[in-house]
């Protein structure tokens, strides 16, 4: 499929969450999920008439286990990546403040890694160009 072909655009909301060392969270694809295995960073789908913000504090309250507010989230860069059954586009946050303990409530591994350290870790092709921003943002 070319690019120019039509296909759905599924927009999700995604969090750099950095916490007081400056390191990253990420989160493992599940089994059964497709690309499981990878590793990528917390968020989900934009439901229809839902803000990005609004999925990222939704969403993070059902993942992880935390309240965030959207006043702490910085949009910082965004990914408009073309796979072969969809379009994705995927706005990037980075927040450092947040409430309760940072857990994975579906089973998913969870990582606090380095920015300099993500490359090491397999990301969905979306994902892998954001880290390049982190760097320059952290």
């Amino acid at each position: 499929m070319s690019d120019n072909t039509e296909k759905p655009v599924v927009q999700v909301s995604a969090v750099a969450l950095v916490d007081r060392d400056g390191r990253v969270l990420i989160a493992q694809r599940p089994p059964g999920k497709s690309m499981s295995g990878l590793w990528e960073f917390p968020g989900g789908k934009i439901e229809p008439g839902e803000t990005p913000e609004a999925a990222l504090v939704r969403e993070m309250k059902e993942e992880l286990g935390i309240t965030i507010q959207t006043a702490c989230l910085y949009p910082l860069t965004f990914a408009s990546h073309a796979y072969e059954d969809f379009h994705l586009f995927m706005p990037l946050f980075v927040c450092r403040v947040w409430e309760g303990f940072v857990t994975g409530k579906e089973g998913q591994e969870l990582k606090w890694v380095p920015p300099t350290k993500l490359n090491e870790y397999p990301m969905p092709p979306a994902d892998k160009p954001l880290i390049t921003m982190l760097w320059n943002f952290l």
